[in-house]
């Protein structure tokens, strides 16, 4: 099962590391992008993104529109 944050993001099969971690940190609020005590949690999140991604990637899930 596919996380539904990872699926927000909207991004295809094929998108890079990169480019999850992109659309990952524009997912987020501005305040919680700024403050400096959430910063476990965002690297938590982006590392859960990219795993979501890595996984659906093995899977060979077929690509969005």
């Amino acid at each position: 099962m596919t996380d539904p944050a990872y699926l927000r993001l909207g991004l295809p099969v094929t998108a890079s590391p990169y480019a999850v971690l992109r659309a990952a940190v524009r997912a987020l609020h501005p305040d919680t992008r700024a403050v400096r005590g959430f910063r476990t949690s965002r690297k938590r999140f982006y590392q859960q993104m990219l795993c979501a991604h890595a996984a659906r990637q093995a899977a060979g899930d077929q690509p969005n529109g």
